[in-house]
């Protein structure tokens, strides 16, 4: 509270994103979390809520005859301007701003005053909803060829990896040891996903430190050891993901890339996605695009493309089809690296392990792929989000990278994921909003410094828990392939994300595609009805009955098929298409009994009103799923909410087609 000037500010002017016309007038406050404006109209009383932790950049602007305008951009991709009367009041705000959205220490922001009134017992509860352990023996490790070790006990080999890693068998602790000195960051080669149906796996580090001519035995070993741990295969590919070039920058540094000259049985492999500060200029050039007033069909498609983001989303997952086409299809291990290990490393890793393993494309997988190859081996979510004070040059979207990468991919197949695009984009809010633990610091020993799990709260408790919400009602579970996804330009496949981007301008709801969810609830019922007639025929022959009714029906379906789309076939290559039938009714099912253990985990709505503005019943950013079905998020009909009136006729519309 010391940090605030001027707690209260009325008659201040409100315009909340770029397309809004209006300004509505009101009163700000600011507290120690959040910025709040509330609405001086006595029948709304409308209330904007921003945290602290949210805000990217604030901008003061020169003052006008209506004001003086505050622009504030949130991590969470929403902009907001206030107009305030007086030039001295929006400075001492502006100030405030300043000091209040960067922290100096963690102490300092939300989830450490965030109390939902859950109990000790119910806190660990919900962050025990992921165990990492379990996990790996989910894949079938420890095994005859991979064993947990514990050679970074106490973090004492590398301490941004977690203190439990998994290694060949056949790779001794001196191996280990040595192999770390030769690595970045001591980053050394450890698994990240084991396919145990060939013993193909996927393993990651960071960059050798080469040089230009530079060898290490213990490294060379550590490769050799990936590679007898799959005895299917007589070589390994080595994955730089980084542009050959930077690579290269690199070997002149002392640091670069493995020799195949050095190393025996190995394959190597550029990819080419660029770092962390290409990210960040595509992302703000991107965003521009978005805030672009009115524009014309060319000139949105021209900044698109001149931003160069779908292109590196494109990079992505082109790295990630490859990993599992090696991993799933030939068989053959990867070693997966750019410089430092965990910013294209983590991408890369979890795309090719959401391709491969359907595990990963259920709500509670996805949890733990995230906390796998992004929480535990030592993403530096503090920097790339700039949640305290420090370098912004090190702020960079690698996660949101990974996120979008998985809405592309479920755009492609729209029945592979059991959560919804809602889930998704809540997921990226509180990565940013500091309002839980699960993503501060750099690694899991920061975070053990800091008593994280029994100080904090686990979002994965509070998503669980509304897990209902989240749901894709298009979800087939008997899917259970790996996904092959389009990647050439040709086929147009990758699309702007508007659900994500520009979320919290009126009347652009995320949602899924309204013409999928008919065609897929067409197919469905008429697989019901084929089913029926199926029983009706088997009642008759067992009560020796005639069975007109029925066969006329029958008749009747064969002659006409109003969507002009006959029954899938499962046994069709993996193609989008494949997905639009066979569909198990989403209406019979529920969460199961085991899940009432964890009843007690429930972050109610009124907790989290203050600061997720995107689970509140009165918001704007309401999922596509809840459109679709007619349903509120608190249950109700098909009501619009007040504050999208506007957009009334064409909800109803929506519900009395559906």
């Amino acid at each position: 509270m010391e940090h605030i000037r001027m707690p209260k500010v009325e008659n201040v002017r409100l315009i909340d994103g770029i397309s809004s016309k209006r300004a509505a007038l009101g009163t700000l406050y600011l507290t120690a979390t959040h910025v709040i404006f509330v609405e001086n109209e006595s029948d709304t009383r409308k209330e904007t809520w921003v945290l602290h932790s949210q805000i990217s950049s604030i901008e003061k602007q020169a003052t006008a005859a209506t004001g003086c305008p505050l622009l504030i951009r949130c991590k969470n991709f929403q902009n907001i301007q206030f107009i305030m009367p007086q030039e001295r009041d929006c400075h001492d705000v502006y100030i405030s701003l300043i000091r209040l959205a960067r922290p100096v220490k963690y102490e300092e922001l939300y989830c450490f005053s965030f109390n939902p009134k859950l109990n000790k017992e119910e806190r660990e509860q919900g962050w025990n909803l992921t165990n990492m352990k379990e996990e790996y023996n989910r894949m079938g490790v420890p095994n005859n060829y991979w064993q947990l070790s514990d050679v970074n006990r106490d973090y004492r080999v590398c301490d941004s990896y977690p203190t439990e890693v998994y290694v060949p068998k056949s790779a001794t602790a001196h191996i280990i040891m040595g192999s770390s000195k030769f690595r970045s960051r001591r980053r050394f080669p450890a698994l990240s996903y084991y396919y145990k149906q060939n013993n193909a796996s996927i393993c990651r580090s960071s960059q050798p430190l080469s040089g230009f001519s530079a060898r290490c035995l213990e490294d060379e070993q550590m490769l050799q050891s990936i590679r007898k741990a799959n005895p299917g295969s007589d070589f390994i590919y080595v994955v730089d993901t980084r542009p050959k070039l930077n690579a290269m920058a690199n070997r002149a540094a002392g640091k670069g890339y493995e020799n195949e000259d050095n190393y025996s049985n190995i394959k190597f492999q550029f990819i080419g996605i660029e770092n962390i500060h290409v990210m960040r200029s595509s992302l703000q050039k991107m965003l521009e695009v978005c805030e672009l007033r009115s524009p014309s069909m060319s000139d949105f498609l021209w900044g698109l493309e001149n931003s160069g983001w779908l292109k590196h989303i494109k990079a992505i997952m082109d790295a990630g089809i490859f990993i599992a086409k090696a991993v799933a299809e030939e068989g053959v291990s990867v070693l997966v690296h750019c410089s430092d290990g965990w910013d294209r490393t983590a991408q890369v890793c979890s795309v090719a392990s959401l391709l491969i393993d359907p595990y990963y494309r259920t709500m509670k997988g996805f949890m733990v792929l995230i906390d796998k190859d992004w929480v535990s081996f030592g993403h530096k979510f503090n920097h790339r989000y700039g949640n305290l004070d420090g370098d912004p040059k090190e702020i960079s979207p690698v996660i949101d990278q990974f996120i979008e990468c998985v809405w592309q991919l479920m755009e492609q197949f729209p029945c592979a994921f059991e959560f919804n695009e809602r889930f998704l984009i809540h997921i990226q809010h509180h990565i940013c909003s500091c309002q839980f633990g699960n993503f501060l610091c750099n690694c899991q020993k920061e975070r053990r410094e800091l008593k994280i799990q029994e100080r904090t709260y686990s979002l994965w408790a509070h998503l669980w828990k509304n897990r209902a919400d989240y749901v894709n009602p298009l979800y087939r579970e008997d899917h259970n392939r790996t996904l092959h996804p389009q990647s050439a330009p040709c086929h147009i496949i990758y699309k702007f994300w508007s659900g994500m981007y520009n979320r919290f301008e009126k009347g652009l709801h995320p949602r899924q595609s309204v013409t999928e969810y008919l065609l897929a609830v067409k197919e469905e019922t008429q697989q019901l009805e084929e089913e029926l007639l199926v029983l009706e025929e088997r009642l008759a022959k067992l009560t020796s009955g005639p069975l007109n009714n029925g066969e006329m029906k029958q008749k009747q379906r064969n002659g006409s098929n109003d969507f002009g789309h006959s029954t899938s076939n499962d046994s069709i290559a993996n193609t989008p298409q494949d997905y639009t039938g066979n569909l198990k009714s989403f209406s019979s099912r529920s969460p199961s009994q085991g899940d009432e253990e964890d009843s007690a985990l429930i972050l109610t709505q009124d907790n989290l009103k203050s600061s997720d503005p995107d689970l509140s019943a009165n918001s704007d950013q309401e999922s596509g799923v809840e459109d679709m079905s007619c349903r509120s998020p608190s249950g109700g009909g098909c009501l619009p909410s007040e504050d999208s009136t506007k957009d009334r006729d064409s909800d109803e519309a929506v519900c009395l087609t559906v």
